[in-house]
């Protein structure tokens, strides 16, 4: 599919959909858990429905509702699935997933689409081989197999995505033995804070360091049935947030609590830093700059998935920025740092590749034909750099956002966004 964007001035209000980082993990822990629990208005995207339908492979029951679904767990005991999970582009559901699955005493085999095969999983691998799984992979990636049953005990695990520290610290409590996991290093740590809010809500113990890198897990832990609203989702949230900074006339995003622990919401001090003018009450209101935003170096590490919108707007602000310090950026669907710098380039931008990030001199964009390589993130950020530029322009592969956000063009069109369907 291929995006039409025209210049355009946003206005009016938009309401951010769930957390996908929020629902996945709720999939994953009522799935293992005992009884029936509620998420309350879960995040319905491709990637959340990947999860979910691995999930009722694995023995889960699920009953959807108007604004909720209600899932009878498993108790950690997984039917075996007779089949391959497919978890199509979720890297979360499948990182999430692996570690429960590896408890089981049956082969279980994962695999996703050809973004997902190129997500690392080696690091997951070698964390949870110490602890008795047997595991089948060509490269490190999926496919794989994995088979338990495991033991607690002694390992360390690769700090580059927080997503493997994360699988851990959901399983690791319901082996018979404790545990303790060890990192070199720790990127995304906001991302451990979602998951240790989980932990806290579920009554799960554990103890870790203040630098996140010694964690000890007592084992013999059960997680119990829960009910929980998804908070809405700042990485989603990002993107009207640009726009409405870019080339907004008044724009208001609804449904954000500033309370969770989400990384992505620094996103919003990061634009104010620039000259983002923006409203914080019962409702966010971004109003119109008068002007052009500035400049700065920002620490991205704990906001990775905002750097190719915030590429964006370093291109359309006046002089240098510097976005630092998100080697993990080169690891996700695409390597985001590359990618967004050759598609910035076509569009007229002056950018420089670093090792861990960009350097972006700002000025004007003009339109261009683009590609987002498949990877949502990069159709959504390409999506708003089309609002700001000059003349028209088309972006390749614009179903990507159907993976978190499947209403992006329908919400962006109803606040003045000039998109057509090609």
């Amino acid at each position: 599919m291929k995006l039409l964007v025209k210049p355009s001035r946003v206005r009016g209000k938009i309401a951010v959909t769930g957390s996908k980082s929020h629902t996945i993990r709720g999939i994953a822990a009522a799935l293992a858990a005992e009884g029936k629990s509620t998420l309350i208005a879960p995040l319905e995207s491709a990637d959340t429905r990947s999860t979910l339908e691995a999930a009722k492979l694995l023995g889960a029951n699920v009953t959807e509702g108007d604004g909720f679904w209600e899932i009878a767990g498993t108790g950690g005991k997984f039917a075996d699935p007779g089949r391959t999970l497919d978890l199509g582009n979720s890297g979360t559901g499948m990182r999430m997933l692996t570690g429960f699955c590896a408890r089981q005493n049956f082969p279980i085999r994962f695999d996703g689409d050809e973004s997902l095969r190129t997500r690392l999983m080696a690091g997951l691998f070698d964390a949870l081989a110490p602890l008795g799984c047997r595991i089948e992979s060509t490269n490190g990636k999926c496919p794989f197999t994995v088979e338990g049953p495991l033991k607690g005990g002694a390992t360390k695990v690769d700090g580059t995505t927080s997503q493997f520290l994360t699988s851990l610290l959901f399983m690791l409590p319901t082996l018979a033995e404790d545990s303790t996991v060890d990192l070199d290093f720790l990127h995304e740590k906001p991302y451990i804070g979602i998951t240790l809010a989980w932990l806290d809500a579920l009554g799960i113990r554990y103890e870790m360091s203040d630098d996140m890198l010694h964690w000890r897990i007592p084992g013999g832990q059960k997680i119990p049935a829960f009910r929980r609203v998804i908070p809405a989702d700042f990485s989603t949230a990002a993107f009207p947030l640009c726009a409405a900074a870019l080339c907004g006339d008044g724009v208001v995003i609804r449904n954000l609590d500033f309370s969770d622990a989400q990384g992505d919401k620094k996103v919003f001090s990061c634009l104010e830093r620039m000259g983002a003018k923006i409203e914080h009450g019962t409702e966010l209101t971004v109003l119109p700059t008068g002007g052009k935003l500035h400049g700065c170096a920002i620490d991205m590490n704990e906001t990775p998935d905002a750097l190719p919108v915030m590429a964006v707007v370093a291109a359309l602000a006046e002089g240098e920025t510097r976005l630092l310090n998100v080697p993990q950026a080169r690891v996700k669907e695409t390597d985001r740092i590359a990618v967004m710098a050759s598609e910035l380039a076509k569009m007229g931008a002056e950018v420089e590749e670093l090792p861990d990030g960009m350097v972006i001199r700002g000025g004007a964009l003009h339109g261009a034909e683009v590609s987002s390589f498949g990877d949502h993130r990069i159709a959504m950020a390409l999506a708003v750099a089309g609002l700001a530029a000059e003349g028209e322009t088309v972006i390749d592969r614009a179903e990507a956002p159907s993976v978190t956000y499947p209403d992006f063009i329908r919400d962006f069109q109803n606040i003045g966004a000039d998109f057509t369907v090609l």
